[in-house]
């Protein structure tokens, strides 16, 4: 149990507060904790960004403790300010939250359980949120001050900028930091760039509480540099992806991706990735990380077919015979029929990425106009280093 333990708060993990030693103690003496993370629905997809924490819960619930999967309907309507240099330009209504984490429960049940042995609880933090009046606002905001709330260096850039600080984003932490008095939980998790809001939640359970909550931090899946890894080519790395698009995602991904991969998103042993040699094997290496998650989110049957139709398609040179068909209008433009699929996020996007000679007909003929028809015939289009794409006139 101690060798759990030691693994629980060590393996992908960034922080422990207040210590990591004072966490151990409470677990070796037998206690059972509830803790949580939440999820803001912003967005429909659950990314290999989430798999880090969704696999510490998964450690969490096998040992026993209560663990809740909190979707953050209510938080979201503040929009989170973590990492942006500038106000969003849409804030989020609670339906549209709610409707976005319709599919949440089904892509996190690929790492956890939500059914038979000790299932991982589901909360909408909305519930609660949505109910709060002026005076409980008031009550909260008392107990943190305007120096507290301005020291994140997010502000302190917005403001050396110019970039205003909108006050409904401004008071998100304080919303997050209620819910572990709502919920009276024992511990938050949670990725490192969340690492204010979760203490703030540990300042506010102390003041109205006199609990001490334990905050646990994640490391961001990122390369080498520091970059976050979460989207390719202005793709979501999806937890729904399918089989082949998920494999050659992270095929994609450069080198220096290799360890954190593989530490973060595996169970391969830290002394055996301590031994790989990458410049000598990243293909190889990248290969078997990317054969590993295509089969925690699916099956090895169907990791072994993406891992095939990878090296048939990229070592011969093949167009997939499983490519994405889509029925179009002949005077259609490309890049609006792309992005209307959600293949690719943006129509900026679809403009960056043919001015950087990366979208062409297969075989060879790249497409160099961002306003190009789908035309008459049918096409075959590779976008980037993995998407594939055949387009067929109606």
């Amino acid at each position: 149990m101690e060798e759990k333990i030691d693994n629980l708060l060590t393996r992908g993990v960034d922080k422990i507060y207040p210590s990591k030693e004072k966490l151990k103690e409470a677990l070796l003496s037998g206690k059972k904790l509830r803790l949580y993370q939440g999820f803001d629905p912003t967005g429909d997809k659950l990314h290999i960004g989430h798999m880090v924490g969704l696999r510490k819960h998964r450690q969490w619930q096998d040992l026993g403790h209560e663990v809740i999967f909190l979707i953050g309907d209510g938080t979201g309507e503040a929009g989170d300010p973590t990492g942006k240099k500038k106000t969003r330009e849409k804030f989020f209504t609670s339906e549209e939250l709610r409707e976005n984490a319709k599919g949440y429960l089904d892509q996190a049940a690929k790492i956890v359980r939500f059914d038979g042995e000790n299932p991982i609880k589901i909360m909408y933090n909305g519930d609660w949120l949505n109910k709060l009046t002026k005076t409980d606002i008031l009550n909260i905001a008392q107990n943190f001050s305007l120096q507290q709330m301005t020291e994140r260096d997010m502000y302190q850039e917005r403001l050396k900028a110019g970039e205003e600080i909108n006050l409904r984003e401004f008071l998100y932490p304080l919303l997050q930091a209620y819910d572990s008095v709502a919920m009276d939980v024992d511990l938050e998790l949670g990725g490192s760039d969340q690492t204010f809001n979760m203490l703030a939640g540990r300042t506010l359970m102390k003041k109205i509480k006199g609990k001490e909550k334990f905050v646990m931090t994640t490391p961001l899946l990122s390369d080498s540099k520091g970059v976050k890894i979460g989207k390719s080519e202005g793709n979501v790395i999806g937890l729904t992806d399918e089989p082949n698009d998920l494999f050659g995602k992270i095929m994609a991904l450069g080198d220096d991706s290799i360890v954190s991969l593989y530490t973060l998103l595996t169970d391969v042993s830290l002394e055996e990735i301590s031994s790989f040699d990458i410049e000598k094997d990243a293909l190889g290496l990248k290969k078997r990380v990317a054969s590993i998650i295509v089969q925690q989110l699916h099956s090895k049957e169907q990791a072994d077919d993406a891992r095939q139709n990878f090296e048939r398609t990229f070592s011969k040179g093949e167009f997939p015979e499983d490519s994405l068909v889509l029925e179009v209008d002949k005077d259609k433009k490309l890049g609006d029929i792309i992005v209307e699929n959600k293949i690719i996020e943006s129509k900026s996007e679809w403009g960056r990425l043919v001015d950087a000679g990366a979208v062409s007909d297969y075989p060879d003929r790249k497409i160099n106009d961002k306003n190009e028809l789908a035309g008459n015939d049918e096409r075959k289009l590779k976008i980037g280093k993995k998407i594939f794409v055949i387009i067929k006139p109606k």
